[in-house]
């Protein structure tokens, strides 16, 4: 009889448990540090159980959530792009977490809340977010006598030592979020009062530029599709600059061993420039409980304790969400290059925060493509993805 009431109170408790299916975007080397924080999750509570499936990178992971969402099989949790988390809340698919987020660590980096609210409202949970870099071959520029570019005109420059008959300078790709840091640096933003604005004075300086290094043949342009191939570029010593955020180097250096030192700066940036935060947060969707939005936010909660934030950094190379993490990370931030580069959160801003962005972006690309690699005026290329996106939205 005992093993029977032990039984059932055992089948109530497994019933009462709130379960939270979660996608996430977490792949190597961050997912251990993920599945440990779920493991040690689930072990210092029995009210919440997250089911996490790995579902691909950002874009991967947005193209299956829409489909789920359409045939109504989407999680309760998903980890997704930033650029992403606006659209979400324009269709009201993302709850707001609002009444969910009383009592927040205090030591909190308040950007880093800024970055997942949207019109007032607080849309996700900031779990990795990142600054772009200038990597550099530290051996090639050793070479040539070279410092690391302090501004857009000094990385001109220093691409044309740079290149030879055999390699480029410098290696860009031809998407969006590359594109939003060069414009971004400069002050501008590719929009405004909510409209398209890749006609502006600092995004046609920043096509402008790229262009003229691609015409002489200073630098090698490479569309999305490509851009494993610009990785390959600077790994072959086929190039010896380019931006990316601060968790690419991890990631590459999980797979390969790199043939050279591999140098990082902060991207040039004009006075009024900013830098744009970009990662992924965690969002809860349309249709949880109250009670699995609480176990979401409870998990998010869990993740901050400042030694598995600190793990979370040496390993992926994403910001710190709140100070006490730093003081796990002292040796980390000591080495000057690294500490430079992450310094770069004073100016971060979220680098979309408009759900018409996922809209227009495929047109800002093309014309980015059209003139790097076709050889289209910037101006021209710049004034039809204007006119493709103002058309999309029926303006």
């Amino acid at each position: 009889m005992r093993r029977f009431l032990l039984a059932l109170g055992l089948l109530g408790a497994a019933q009462a448990q709130v379960v939270i299916p979660f996608w996430h975007t977490a792949g190597p080397p961050g997912g251990a540090i993920l599945e440990e924080a779920i493991r040690s999750f689930h072990q210092s509570q029995k009210a919440y159980r997250l089911e996490a499936r790995y579902v691909g990178d950002y874009r991967e992971a947005g193209v299956k959530l829409l489909a789920a969402l359409r045939s109504g099989n989407a999680p309760v949790l998903f980890h997704g792009e930033l650029s992403f988390l606006p659209r979400l809340g324009q269709e009201r698919v993302a709850v707001p977490l609002d009444p969910y987020l009383q009592d927040l660590p205090q030591d909190l980096y308040p950007g880093m809340m800024r970055a997942v609210q949207v019109q007032g409202r607080t849309l996700g949970l900031p779990l990795g977010l990142s600054v772009p870099a200038l990597y550099y071959n530290k051996d090639a520029f050793r070479a040539k006598g070279l410092t690391p570019p302090r501004t857009w005109a000094e990385l001109e420059a220093a691409a044309a030592k740079l290149t030879s008959r055999t390699a480029k300078g410098f290696v860009v790709t031809t998407d969006i979020w590359a594109f939003t840091t060069l414009v971004m640096s400069r002050g501008g933003s590719l929009v405004k009062d909510g409209r398209p604005n890749f006609t502006s004075k600092e995004a046609l300086e920043a096509l402008e530029m790229l262009h003229r290094m691609v015409q002489r043949g200073h630098a090698q342009a490479r569309n999305l599709a490509e851009a494993p191939y610009a990785v390959a570029d600077f790994l072959r010593t086929k190039a010896f600059m380019g931006l990316g955020p601060t968790t690419a180097l991890p990631v590459v250096q999980a797979q390969t061993a790199l043939p050279f030192a591999v140098g990082l700066a902060p991207v040039p940036r004009e006075k009024e420039g900013a830098v744009p935060l970009s990662g992924a947060a965690l969002v809860v969707l349309r249709g949880a409980t109250p009670e699995q939005a609480q176990g979401a936010v409870a998990f998010w909660r869990h993740f901050l304790d400042p030694k598995r934030q600190a793990a979370w950094v040496r390993t992926t190379w994403y910001l710190p969400l709140r100070r006490a993490a730093e003081a796990e990370l002292k040796d980390f931030l000591q080495d000057p290059e690294r500490r430079a580069v992450f310094a770069q959160a004073e100016w971060g801003r979220p680098w979309s925060q408009d759900p018409e962005v996922v809209v227009w972006y495929s047109y800002l690309e093309e014309a980015l493509e059209r003139s790097l690699k076709q050889g289209v005026r910037p101006q021209v290329a710049l004034e039809e993805a204007q006119k493709k996106a103002l058309a999309a939205e029926g303006r």
